[in-house]
């Protein structure tokens, strides 16, 4: 039906390569993250610092670049998206609440039943 099975491994190798692709991008939009927000906001929200995060992104995005060395199955590309996810789930909401926070539109009496008027 298939020709042998090539067509059905040339789509499954083509949803491979688009799958990785998507995760090599997914660490760097989590790298360029990391690389906009203030050091001072991780240090105050009690994470590793700036420094730490650009460099474990990094890696994750050079190594993906890396033919042999990156990608869906080896262990430093399935490495650098537990990274890319801690930094998402732990440490952006973190950093991101306390670089938004400051003196704008956080007193009681200025804020509404939806946000601040």
């Amino acid at each position: 039906m298939f020709g042998e099975g090539g067509l059905l491994i040339g789509y499954f190798g083509l949803v491979l390569y688009y799958l990785g692709l998507a995760l090599t991008l997914y660490k760097l939009v989590m790298l360029v993250d990391a690389a906009i927000r203030p050091a001072g906001a991780f240090r105050a929200a009690d994470k590793k610092q700036k420094g730490f995060w650009i460099i474990l992104l990094g890696l994750a995005v050079v190594l993906d670049l890396v033919p042999g060395l990156g990608g869906l199955i080896s262990i430093f590309g399935v490495a650098g998206l537990i990274v890319a996810i801690i930094y998402q789930v732990d440490v952006r909401p973190a950093v991101k609440q306390i670089g938004k926070g400051g003196g704008r539109g956080t007193s009681r009496n200025t804020m509404g039943p939806y946000g601040p008027w």
